[in-house]
């Protein structure tokens, strides 16, 4: 299974318990807000994530509803998605990692769940992993944590190793600060770093024909990272 499939497998169960909570409380038909980008990029991941509240026995049109807002590549429908969606009287709103500091300045009375994030708590999405706090709870990839293990793991796989790249999207927040935490890591291996920005499909040859020249053949295939 892929780590987002998984991811949102995770969400469901989680959602699902927020739910069964809150209809408890109401008495109506609960009804889940999915607020995201482009749907035609999401439909695998709502297609898990419905899959796994039906196994949940929650149902879509017999005991659970949605209502599902994209912003299709347009950031700033962010707040008009959201609105909408305050407005449909959902009962808890199930986004990404990114979104939640601009619901959270008008959203207090609905729960949020966020499928995905690489460091909520360094993000301030959370209090902590162990008592998230407020109205939001979700997902840590944690990856960040990770690098440096992965990293002493590649050395020792390659004792001599000296130079290494790492390929990351640029225009996404969230590969940005890995690769600083990549870099961080590095220095305290001795190991140097070739960053490699890619910020669409036509950058990504001519990095690889950067790496030909700059990066050590003994570490080859690089490191990547793609969101």
């Amino acid at each position: 299974m892929r780590r987002r499939e998984f991811v949102t497998l995770l969400s469901g169960a989680a959602t699902a318990w927020t739910l069964a909570a809150r209809a408890q409380r109401t008495g109506k038909l609960p009804t889940i807000g999915i607020l995201g980008g482009d749907s035609s990029v999401w439909g695998p991941w709502t297609a898990a994530f419905i899959g796994r509240l039906r196994e949940l026995n929650w149902v879509e049109g017999r005991t659970i509803t949605f209502e599902y807002r994209w912003d299709e590549g347009r950031p700033e429908r962010l707040k008009e998605n959201a609105a909408e969606l305050v407005r449909q009287n959902v009962d808890v709103i199930v986004t990404y990692g990114s979104a939640v500091p601009v619901l959270r300045q008008t959203i207090t009375n609905i729960p949020i769940v966020f499928a995905v994030s690489f460091d909520p708590v360094r993000d301030a999405l959370v209090q902590s992993l162990a008592r998230p706090g407020g109205n939001v709870t979700g997902l840590s990839l944690q990856s960040t944590d990770l690098v440096g293990k992965q990293l002493e793991l590649l050395r020792g796989v390659i004792p001599q190793l000296r130079r290494l790249a790492i390929m990351f999207d640029a225009d996404n927040r969230d590969s940005v600060l890995q690769v600083g935490e990549v870099q961080a890591a590095a220095r305290t291996l001795g190991l140097e770093i070739t960053p490699l920005e890619i910020r669409r499909t036509e950058d990504i040859a001519p990095a690889f024909e950067t790496l030909k020249s700059q990066t050590d053949p003994r570490s080859w295939p690089p490191i990547g990272h793609s969101s």
